[in-house]
């Protein structure tokens, strides 16, 4: 058996090679250095990608997108009370008028009342003091309340479309409408009224899916499983004082109505 090679001998040679040129040793097969220069440009250019440049932000994480008509709905699929309502309506994160506004809008009245009136959305007066009607609108509904014997404080229950002021008193968006109308029907669902009075335009889009007052008023529909009677808004008489005439007679219906229920 031969013996190992002696180290100073093995030095020596090792010496030689490299002072005749070879620095690197070859393997018995062959080696693609093409292909390992392309996956190490790869691999470091996706290290790049993922690194933000100088100047340049993160790509933004994709957020799943929110339905808020269905989170209404969620919001009061459990909802057994108008105090609890209120409380979904106040925690409900997806309106923006609620960033705007001063004061939730819920409602006025008397909740066993046999007649529940919907208006639209709240004004000034109502934003500042969290009831609906209480500006100059909602003085005239009062004395037109009056007229057939009825009252916010005795026998009528009030509320509106949308719970918070739109900017400016803007009419409401069909977006906005549409998100609030799950709140608004459990609000009638739970105060389970004999006639509801649709007041105003904006209130007959939601309840009724339609528009035009001036054809809709004095004629008699459902709504929410209510019988249902769209009547002029009182803004819209304090500008047009003729046609209170027409309220008048709307409001004798809705008398001619409440008494035949009784």
């Amino acid at each position: 058996m031969e013996s190992a090679l002696e180290w100073h001998t093995a030095k020596a040679l090792l010496d030689w090679q490299i002072e005749m040129g070879v620095d690197e040793t070859i393997s018995d097969g062959p080696v693609d250095r093409f292909a390992f220069e392309a996956a190490a440009k790869e691999r470091a250019a996706e290290a790049q990608a993922a690194v933000p440049q100088r100047g340049q932000t993160a790509p933004p994480v994709k957020q799943p997108k929110i339905d808020p008509i269905a989170e209404a709905e969620k919001a009061v699929a459990g909802v057994k009370g108008l105090g609890a309502l209120r409380a979904a309506l106040d925690g409900f994160p997806h309106c923006d008028l609620k960033r705007g506004a001063r004061n939730l809008v819920f409602s006025d009245g008397v909740p066993t009342a046999k007649v529940m009136f919907v208006g639209e959305a709240p004004g000034r007066d109502e934003d500042l003091q969290g009831k609906p009607f209480v500006g100059r609108a909602g003085q005239l509904l009062d004395k037109m309340l009056a007229a057939i014997d009825l009252s916010r404080h005795d026998n009528v229950y009030i509320t509106n479309v949308l719970p918070w002021r739109p900017p400016q008193n803007r009419d409401p968006k069909p977006d906005e409408i549409a998100m609030m109308l799950p709140f608004l029907k459990k609000h009638i669902a739970l105060v389970n009224p004999d006639v509801v009075v649709i007041i105003g335009n904006i209130s007959c889009q939601a309840l009724l899916g339609k528009r035009g007052i001036t054809r809709l008023r004095g004629q008699w529909a459902e709504a929410a499983g209510c019988p249902a009677l769209p009547m002029f808004h009182p803004a819209y008489l304090l500008r047009n004082p003729a046609a209170k005439r027409d309220a008048w007679a709307d409001l004798l219906e809705l008398r001619t109505k409440l008494e035949a229920l009784t």
